[in-house]
């Protein structure tokens, strides 16, 4: 994964090539119109990230606050990281069959949705996903995964 040092969104996005910077900026804001409430935008682990607060939520495994969705561009494709759907088989099955019933193909990794342009993307099903888990939500989803763990706190 390619690691971006810059501190703020805006940086972010003006290092990029204008093409990539173009698809980055439209699929950051679709996330940041699908979102429900309490998910914050920042810079987190070299990317675009929407977290929980530490104000919020501390109790995370690595004293970071607890990442939802990030955004990033790598060397040939641009990454849309979706924790929920990696916290969930249901949610990641469902995503699998929309793209496939829109007749649109996924490349995906384990918490990942890999992508060139916003048209390869299946964006009704992305913002049913995205808007579907508020923070409260979320955070009981990564509660009863850490518990799943031998680390779990």
């Amino acid at each position: 994964m390619v690691q971006s040092r810059a501190k703020t969104v805006e940086a972010y996005l003006e290092e990029l090539p204008p093409t990539r910077r173009e698809v980055v900026a439209a699929v950051r804001a679709f996330v940041n119109e699908h979102l429900p409430r309490g998910y914050a935008e920042g810079m987190g682990y070299g990317m675009i990230s929407w977290t929980i607060p530490l104000a919020r939520y501390a109790d995370t495994y690595n004293g970071q606050p607890l990442c939802y969705a990030g955004l990033a561009a790598q060397k040939s494709y641009v990454s849309l990281y979706l924790m929920s759907v990696y916290a969930s088989s249901d949610e990641e099955k469902w995503l699998r069959a929309e793209f496939k019933r829109a007749g649109k193909k996924l490349d995906m990794g384990k918490s990942c949705v890999r992508f060139r342009r916003v048209e390869d993307l299946e964006l009704h099903a992305l913002g049913r996903i995205l808007a579907g888990t508020p923070p409260d939500d979320f955070i009981a989803l990564y509660e009863a995964s850490r518990k799943k763990t031998a680390k779990g706190r």
